[in-house]
């Protein structure tokens, strides 16, 4: 029998505050759980600020995918109408709880066969949490764009048929967003192409999926953007940097002016590229993903000469009688994974 276990408390995502979860239960509305922030920004744009539903997402100082709730807490997701989930393995504390199938939507599922499978990875923490280790099942799917409008269209089809009073509303929200994503997927592209393998160091073991995609020649090490990097931790980069002669280090989040400070010591710029699983202090979702997207640009155009940013092209939707995936014009993943990516 599964157990329920530990959390913070949760809060509804409504006009920009945070609500005690009981309001959404008194206002009669639908409730829609989601396992990050992503989902709950996609759940949020495609239902449109008049549906009646409430979208809940947790209150959590660190990474949600690692997060531990209450059984209180727990208890909100058991009573959910909707319950999105991430899949690759994200918010593992779902392994444990006890929840009702019927309302869970694996929002991955589709691509599920093309997961990453990352060997071995060292134990930090995130800011309170547990010490972990990002071995498994890499699960930060989202910052493949290609991936998050398929992620994006498994809301849409949850959506489609919750809210049937409001199908061209759904429809046409999904076709905005996903429209938004594909600007940025094909951005991104571009950018990869004219990287040329030019070697990267990521801060973090988070972004496979995003070099994947894009084809970029990352690796990974392990330097967490609050904390400044011990011996051991710049003992980790050097032996990275051997035979791999990396300039620029990616960020999850801005990191501590003396981290920026030994970087540059060594020869090395600092950008950042947010994943953004967690609510971003200042911008949504797609605010943050341009400035990742523009913060990687300026590695290949100078800011006086990047290119403009061209509108986003109508992508057509579905019922959700048609099979997934949606008629989106879909790019294979790459056969071959880069060895950096496996260890």
């Amino acid at each position: 029998m599964k157990k329920l276990i530990p959390v913070f408390a949760i809060f509804t995502l409504v006009s920009c505050s945070e609500q005690p979860a009981e309001t959404a239960a008194a206002s009669g509305k639908q409730t829609i759980y989601t396992t990050n922030y992503p989902l709950a920004f996609f759940a949020e744009q495609i239902a449109g600020p008049d549906a009646n539903v409430e979208v809940i997402f947790p209150e959590i100082d660190g990474d949600p995918a690692f997060w531990e709730p209450t059984d209180q807490d727990v208890a909100g997701f058991q009573n959910a109408t909707l319950i999105l989930k991430n899949g690759a393995t994200y918010a593992k504390w779902m392994e444990q709880a006890s929840l009702p199938e019927s309302i869970q939507r694996d929002t991955s599922k589709a691509f599920a066969s093309d997961y990453i499978f990352v060997k071995e990875a060292g134990a930090h923490t995130h800011g309170k949490g547990e010490a972990h280790a990002h071995t498994g099942t890499a699960f930060t799917t989202w910052i493949d764009f290609q991936q998050a409008i398929w992620q994006a269209e498994e809301v849409h089809a949850a959506l489609f048929e919750l809210m049937q009073e409001d199908k061209k509303g759904i429809d046409e929200r999904f076709n905005s967003l996903a429209g938004e994503l594909d600007v940025m997927h094909k951005k991104l592209l571009e950018i990869g192409r004219k990287l040329d393998g030019q070697p990267l160091v990521g801060s973090h073991p988070i972004y496979q999926y995003l070099a994947r995609r894009y084809d970029l020649n990352l690796r990974m090490v392990h330097w967490e953007p609050d904390v400044v990097p011990d011996e051991k931790g710049v003992d980790e980069l050097t032996k990275t940097l051997v035979d791999f002669d990396a300039k620029v280090m990616i960020w999850e989040d801005t990191p501590e002016a003396e981290s920026v400070e030994k970087l540059e010591a060594m020869g090395i710029k600092s950008i950042v590229f947010n994943p953004a699983g967690n609510r971003p202090e200042n911008d949504d979702f797609l605010k943050t993903m341009r400035a990742n997207v523009a913060a990687l640009g300026e590695l290949v155009w100078p800011k006086v000469d990047a290119p403009a940013v061209e509108a986003p092209t109508p992508v057509e939707s579905r019922s959700v009688e048609k099979k997934f995936p949606p008629k989106l014009k879909i790019e294979p993943v790459p056969k071959t994974v880069p060895e950096a990516l496996k260890e």
